[in-house]
């Protein structure tokens, strides 16, 4: 959607793995993780604000992971090895020919740790969001293993069903203050990205997640983020990768969510945060960055009340470009109206108050 690009690589193994890169400025690379579309996460109300702030702001690269979203699904190995891997290949294709940022979220950060030890040298800034050093089977607390094999020996024969309290029972601990629709998007999304068996096998390949040995020998600048209240992620896990990393910067947000959602002031210390750690200035208002100047020119007349003719004539253009490019508009605010755009423009401070 928008100026979302999606290509494809073949990794060593054969798999075909979808990559997309949208935005620009400095690069951010983010690791895979936990059930991702490349194309869905652009309408998602769980997902959304975080693309738009990302590609917003940097030149923002990601990827489906093996056996799911538009990757391949159908693969034999699904282990953890082949994360850094694919990881290295996707930034291969990339063509980054500067040192970049890499976010690494849930599962991700352990990704993204080994990778900064095997290639520090292209590694500017290491962002390690609602990560773990050691996954669920691995932390000697027999009572947290019980009930996460409990939870994917369920989503193993319930997940494909068309009852969605199986999925639910899951994707419920990831927003636990989501609405409705938040949660049900979630709820398809399982649906939309993977089968259940497949993603049983996922999260037992998260279980047993172990980079304790490599956190002493992170050598580029990190920041670490997460929430005191995570019901997914311990918190305990986020001060582990602190402590681990020589030099972290530790930053705990007051928030149970494991995806941060929009709404919430964790979400703006988060933001607030990843840009004074990487440098980058926010967003002037009246010119959002990864806006087109014609995007920049459209938003404060839509923002008067003109209608596509208006429009057309102010800008000496024909009212079917204006409809086109207004369309891609509302793609990059997440919205899918007039009135929507308006009031998201003026929530955000994107146009001038005059």
């Amino acid at each position: 959607m928008g100026q979302q690009r999606i290509r494809y690589l073949r990794t060593g193994d054969g798999i075909g793995l979808a990559w997309a890169e949208s935005g620009q400025g400095l690069p951010l690379v983010k690791a895979a993780n936990w059930l991702t579309h490349l194309q869905y996460d652009w309408e998602s109300p769980v997902w959304r604000h975080w693309m738009r702030f990302l590609a917003g702001h940097y030149r923002y690269i990601r990827h489906d992971e093996r056996g799911c979203g538009m990757s391949d699904r159908e693969v034999g190995d699904l282990s953890s090895e082949r994360w850094l891997d694919d990881l290295e290949q996707v930034v291969d294709a990339a063509a980054i020919e500067r040192p970049f940022v890499l976010l690494g979220i849930s599962q991700g950060a352990a990704t993204a740790v080994a990778y900064a030890v095997r290639h520090p040298q292209r590694v500017s800034h290491l962002i390690l969001y609602g990560g773990y050093v050691v996954g669920a089977y691995r932390r000697e607390d027999a009572e947290a293993a019980r009930l996460y094999r409990a939870v994917v020996e369920l989503l193993r024969s319930g997940w494909d069903h068309g009852n969605p309290a199986f999925r639910q029972l899951f994707t419920s601990r990831f927003i636990p203050t989501g609405d409705a629709q938040q949660v049900g998007w979630l709820n398809e999304l399982c649906l939309k990205t993977t089968r259940g068996e497949i993603g049983a096998t996922l999260m037992e390949a998260r279980a047993n997640v172990d980079v304790r040995e490599l956190l002493a020998r992170v050598r580029v600048p990190t920041l670490v983020l997460h929430g005191r209240r995570d019901q997914v992620v311990p918190f305990s896990e986020g001060v582990r990768l602190a402590s681990g990393i020589p030099g972290a910067e530790f930053v705990e947000l007051d928030s149970c969510n494991h995806v941060l959602l929009e709404p919430e002031p964790a979400w703006t210390a988060f933001r607030d945060a990843v840009l004074a750690f990487t440098g980058v200035q926010a967003a002037a208002a009246g010119a959002p960055a990864g806006f087109s100047r014609r995007e920049r020119e459209l938003l404060p007349l839509l923002c008067q009340g003109l209608g596509n003719a208006e429009i057309a004539s102010r800008l000496g253009i024909s009212e079917k470009t204006v409809r086109n490019q207004l369309t891609g508009l509302y793609a990059k605010l997440g919205v899918h109206s007039r009135a929507a755009a308006i009031a998201h423009a003026h929530a955000h401070q994107l146009i001038d108050p005059a």
